[in-house]
């Protein structure tokens, strides 16, 4: 009895189990994902400009005249190849010296009026070449430094306003006020060329002897060209990073001797932006960069160029971004590593 009790009461509880309603689960929200569209790339620190200078002649290095760090000026002499007692150095001068004396001899043999006219012709020649390689510079070079200075304004709390001035540095296209001057001064040599070709074919009539003055003139180019590839001189002003040539050693012609760089302001070139990030990048957009160096460091900058041409890195295509810093640190050097972040803002 007591088990068909049990039982009756278990088929029961079962019954009222089954038709009980089914608990609904409250539904969850999925929270929206926002896309980062940071894009972060690595690169390497370099000079807003270097060069690197070697000889035209082969020889034994007789004078080294700066040293590593040092700071130069444009068109100092750095290093010399061969010295008083080296034979070819020694009749480098030679014919040199010879090549002068055998102008100035043709020239003292005409009135002083006629050698100052074949001086100032070829002054005008060199002003209307370095005129047309410059209007070709400014026409053909993407990237010509350019500065512009700003004027602005800020209060100064004390009812009145002091004025501040920046300067921006960049590279691009010529400014095309820049082109147009360019051009008008190719168009002012050329006239100041042929006025004194005019002057200097009437005065030749007169006496000296046109085709001797033109070999006289070609000896001593060659004369002065013989003794330069002799002797490194700086390019332009900046600081000695690397230097090869050691007095007494020999070096070869090509050979690199000494490595200048303008270390007065710094670019990044990127390494490893590929074509899907490049296209999400602009010119003057604002960056910021990290050193692996100095971590904790940033430093504000701005795309000045992006590359045109590519390269493969591991089966990816990448193209080269420089970046112009707009600020420095003193510890920075040369081939240091960076991350440069660009903040696609859409």
């Amino acid at each position: 009895m007591k088990r068909n009790l049990l039982l009756s009461l278990i088929s029961l509880t079962l019954l009222l189990a089954a038709c009980a309603p089914a608990t609904t689960a409250t539904p969850q929200l999925i929270p929206t994902v926002i896309a980062d569209s940071t894009i972060i790339a690595e690169g390497r620190v370099e000079p807003v400009r270097f060069g690197e200078i070697s000889f035209n002649a082969s020889g034994v290095v007789s004078e080294v005249l700066v040293e590593e760090g040092q700071s130069v000026k444009k068109g100092e002499l750095l290093i010399r190849l061969g010295g008083e007692t080296d034979t070819q150095y020694a009749n480098a001068q030679l014919e040199l010296a010879n090549a002068q004396k055998a102008l100035n001899d043709l020239l003292d043999d005409s009135e002083i009026d006629f050698a100052q006219t074949v001086i100032d012709l070829k002054q005008a020649r060199e002003d209307h070449k370095e005129a047309e390689q410059y209007l070709n510079y400014l026409k053909n070079s993407p990237k010509v430094p350019i500065s512009e200075t700003f004027l602005y304004y800020i209060d100064n709390h004390k009812g009145g306003y002091d004025y501040r001035i920046r300067t921006k540095s960049s590279k691009g296209p010529a400014p095309e006020v820049w082109v147009t001057e360019a051009e008008n001064n190719v168009a002012l040599t050329q006239a100041k060329v042929e006025e004194l070709q005019l002057k200097y074919d009437r005065m030749q009539d007169e006496g000296v002897d046109r085709d001797q003055l033109a070999v006289l003139e070609a000896q001593l180019d060659a004369a002065k060209a013989k003794l330069a590839a002799m002797e490194v001189v700086a390019p332009f002003d900046g600081v000695v990073t690397n230097l090869n040539a050691k007095a007494g050693s020999s070096i070869n012609a090509g050979e690199i001797a000494v490595t200048i760089a303008d270390l007065s302001q710094w670019l990044i070139t990127t390494t490893d932006l590929t074509e899907i990030d490049v296209v999400e990048l602009t010119e003057n957009e604002p960056v910021v960069v990290t050193l692996d160096a100095l971590p904790g460091v940033d430093l504000n900058g701005t795309v000045l160029s992006i590359g045109q041409t590519f390269e493969q890195d591991q089966g990816d295509v990448v193209y080269e971004v420089n970046i112009l810093l707009n600020e420095a640190h003193p510890a920075m050097r040369w081939g240091m590593t960076a991350s440069v972040t660009f903040q696609n803002e859409e």
